[in-house]
């Protein structure tokens, strides 16, 4: 069976201070894959949509292997909470939060995400 590409106008915006600022388009996003994003300032975040529609955003950056892959990772839940394995050493962040779940002293940077 062959699925039909998603059309729509929509974007996908971060909410970077007081502002937000439009990262791609929409259809970009695949249902439990991540992309990553160039932010204005230098850093990179990770972006993701679950196959119900909902988005996510976090810091890129492995904080345990310092490389910026989490938007390699893989995705899944825990105990009804959404998250997102590194592709290096495998601990699991929660997409909502940021937490680790695998060291609960180690959390990374989540943003405000939204498609307009």
């Amino acid at each position: 069976m062959t699925l039909a590409p998603e059309t729509t106008d929509l974007k996908v915006q971060l909410q970077l201070g007081d502002s937000w600022f439009t990262v791609c388009d929409l259809n970009v996003l695949l249902p439990g894959r991540g992309v990553a994003a160039l932010l204005p300032d230098g850093r990179q975040v990770a972006l993701f949509r679950d196959r119900a529609g909902k988005l996510y955003a976090i810091d890129n950056r492995d904080p345990f292997g310092g490389a910026a892959v989490l938007s390699r990772g893989l995705t899944g839940s825990f105990r009804g909470r959404p998250f997102v394995a590194s592709p290096l050493l495998k601990q699991r962040f929660d997409l909502e939060t940021g937490e680790c779940l695998d060291d609960e002293t180690v959390r990374i940077a989540t943003y405000e995400v939204r498609a307009a």
